[in-house]
């Protein structure tokens, strides 16, 4: 006999993604705002160590913070301040420091992890709050463009190993996401121009007005004016946050559409020993598809100018030697791994659509790659 009870249920996910300035600051309350207020409880403060150099008084500041909203919250320790960058996530012995000082303070369900950090200290941290308790309440402090407009405001947490990106990992969404955009003006160059890549990702499968925004304002936003840049970051949260409402936000299906350019630029991070960052990956990945969709025809020649012309302009370097031999073409395969299932990639048949295929010829790749090579031989030759 064989006797079988099924169980079907929802759970609904709300949080908050907030847009502020100096949201430490005494007078801005909207941090402690966020609280259960009434229950006082522990706060565990964890932060990139790269944000305590580019904001020596901060730890104070936090300590001024809690002291002047005492009756609210409490702080569990003083701040941790962990290694950012994907040395984070390369080392186990960074998020179990974390997982650590839940047991040490008394961090359970009822308290809160609030991280500071780019985006790989806040998946480093994210994946450690949801293993302790089964899952502590996380508050992400995005510091960085690429943070703040699109990896902070999902649903994944994770951490590397074997050599693979994001091999441990669950998908838990935040309590909050809070975005300061104070800690954008400590920015070097590359970390401003590196999540700008993700705004131009989603714009080029989903919106052709977004992109065309982008392309008018890419000299503004490459002088690092502001105001564009805060449009550029609300702008591309809200669509990522359309497609994780709309679609399938914990990915059981092998389709990932917001993953555009991303199979080899996370081959491409590893090949580099992480050289090359995160966004400045997604770029060439992104420049890598676009120029394999016009060779199979999908879009014209003007439409991959316009696209590589936008990189250009806010200072993407399109042609790294990486990109050449057979290393490459294994990251097909370690995406499929990780996607599960058949292969799915994201091309493009317009500017502004996007179109799932599930296999990629490796001759057409290869001649993507010399193309993106001549590419970048005519722009040093112009400028030398």
């Amino acid at each position: 006999m064989n006797t079988i009870i099924e169980q079907s249920f929802s759970v609904p996910f709300k949080y908050s993604v907030c847009f502020s300035e100096d949201i430490f600051s005494l007078k801005n309350t909207v941090f402690v705002d966020l609280l259960e207020k009434e229950r006082r409880p522990k706060v565990l403060f964890v932060i990139d160590d790269g944000v305590t150099e580019a904001h020596p008084n901060l730890v104070a500041q936090l300590k001024s913070y809690g002291n002047a909203h005492s009756k609210f919250f409490s702080t569990a320790c003083d701040p941790i301040i962990v290694v950012g960058g994907e040395a984070c996530k390369n080392d186990e012995a960074v998020y179990k420091k974390i997982v650590e000082a839940t047991h040490l303070y008394g961090i359970d369900r009822h308290s809160y992890i609030a991280v500071i950090g780019g985006g790989a200290v806040i998946d480093m941290v994210g994946f450690a709050a949801a293993i302790s308790h089964r899952g502590i309440r996380l508050i992400r402090i995005p510091t960085t463009v690429l943070s703040q407009n699109d990896s902070a405001v999902g649903v994944k947490n994770s951490v590397n190993l074997f050599g693979k990106k994001n091999y441990l990992g669950t998908f838990t969404p935040p309590y909050a996401v809070l975005n300061d955009f104070k800690f954008l003006k400590t920015l070097d160059d590359r970390d401003w121009r590196s999540g700008i890549s993700e705004a131009i990702k989603v714009a080029l499968i989903k919106d052709l007005s977004f992109f065309t925004w982008i392309e008018d304002h890419s000299s503004a936003l490459a002088t690092r004016d502001m105001n564009p840049m805060q449009e550029l970051i609300i702008r591309c949260a809200q669509m990522h946050l359309d497609h994780i409402s709309g679609k399938d936000p914990f990915e059981f299906g092998s389709s990932r559409p917001l993953d555009f350019g991303h199979w080899a630029a996370h081959k491409l991070e590893h090949l580099s020993d992480f050289r090359i960052r995160h966004g400045e990956a997604v770029a060439i990945g992104i420049a890598l598809d676009s120029t394999y969709s016009y060779l199979k025809g999908w879009i014209s020649e003007a439409d991959l100018t316009r696209i590589i012309a936008v990189f250009k302009t806010l200072g993407f370097e399109l042609f790294v030697p990486e990109l050449g031999g057979e290393n490459l073409i294994k990251g097909l395969q370690e995406f499929q791994e990780h996607l599960g299932g058949q292969l799915t990639i994201m091309l493009l048949t317009a500017l502004g659509k996007g179109e799932e295929v599930h296999e990629m010829d490796h001759e057409l790749i290869h001649q993507s790659v010399d193309l993106l090579k001549s590419f970048n031989q005519k722009e040093n030759l112009v400028n030398s």
